[in-house]
């Protein structure tokens, strides 16, 4: 049952995905605000319609939308608002929630010369002309205006924009330092480690984001802030922020030692450490566990144990 705390109330909802729910925000501010508007399906929006009945709301009553970041988990709800409400979130979300042709080709043109140099195999690039498809539960519609970091977002003047891009480039969290409580999106989870997620370059940029870098950096950056509760994107609360950060940063090195031991003995294509890494659901799930990958090969790197060799148009990994 939906319910006030601290000036919060948590609403979980459906999604169609294998994450399962999602949770949203709702925060009484100057401003009646929704943080993260869940995913473009009836079953959503009439979950959502209940839960703000307990509180004695109905959608009409949310004054503003916050996305902590554009995935269409978190986003696709939007479209069963009105046009006349305001939405607001990192400017990256933009070509995500509002993505036009020119996006949908770019992003195709990105993620194929990238399994290029990735080595995968022919039949993985039809699946390039589906990747549009992946936005199906997501919305067409654009931000009203932009949060970057250390703004106070309109109508909540108690609470700070924090950046936290990795598991996505937009991401942001909301920190309230009175209670020390952060709307941490999918940052920090209790249960899982969020994907670091490959996108295109932000506009302008000609490099690649390395998300699982942002993402270590972001964790990081938590630490520096007196976070007393996380209230997450999916599943339950984080008390325990610290002992959970240290417990993330040593298993993705972990993980990553391991593919460092496969490349003592032999040099390897991102896509033959995929399969290695991956052998039940690299197929069925090609994006995710690329991503999975490339993060892994992005740390090594980063912390001077691997290097790349370019025999065109596949790179190679190998021991330094």
């Amino acid at each position: 049952m939906a319910e006030w705390k601290d000036g919060i109330a948590k609403i979980t909802l459906p999604t169609p995905f294998p994450v399962g729910d999602v949770n949203a925000y709702l925060i009484k501010g100057e401003r009646l605000t929704l943080v993260d508007a869940g995913v473009k399906t009836e079953e959503s929006w009439n979950s959502l319609t209940e839960q703000l009945a307990e509180l004695d709301l109905s959608p009409n009553d949310i004054e503003q939308v916050i996305l902590t970041h554009h995935h269409p988990d978190h986003a696709g709800m939007l479209d069963f608002f009105p046009d006349s409400l305001e939405v607001y979130g990192h400017p990256l979300n933009e070509r995500w929630i509002h993505p036009t042709e020119a996006f949908f080709q770019e992003q195709e043109a990105f993620f194929n010369e990238q399994f290029l140099e990735f080595g995968l195999p022919a039949e993985y690039f039809p699946f390039l002309s589906k990747l549009r498809n992946t936005l199906k539960y997501s919305c067409n519609r654009s931000l009203t205006g932009h949060l970057v970091e250390g703004m106070n977002p309109p109508g909540l003047s108690e609470w700070q924009v924090l950046e936290t891009p990795g598991h996505a480039q937009s991401q942001i969290a909301l920190f309230r330092e009175e209670d020390g409580i952060l709307i941490g999106g999918d940052l920090i989870l209790a249960h899982i480690s969020p994907n670091p997620l490959l996108e295109p370059p932000a506009p302008g940029e000609s490099e690649r984001p390395k998300p699982q870098l942002q993402h270590n950096d972001s964790i990081k950056k938590l630490l520096s802030y007196p976070v007393r509760l996380v209230y997450t994107g999916h599943g339950k609360e984080v008390f325990q922020l610290k002992e959970l950060i240290e417990l993330r940063l040593l298993h993705q090195h972990e993980r990553a030692m391991k593919v460092k031991n496969w490349l003592k003995e032999e040099q390897l294509t991102i896509f033959e450490i995929c399969k290695r890494l991956f052998p039940s659901v690299y197929q069925r799930e090609p994006l995710l566990t690329i991503s999975e990958t490339v993060a892994q090969l992005d740390y090594l790197t980063s912390i001077g144990e691997i290097s790349s060799k370019h025999s065109q148009p596949v790179f190679y990994y190998a021991m330094h």
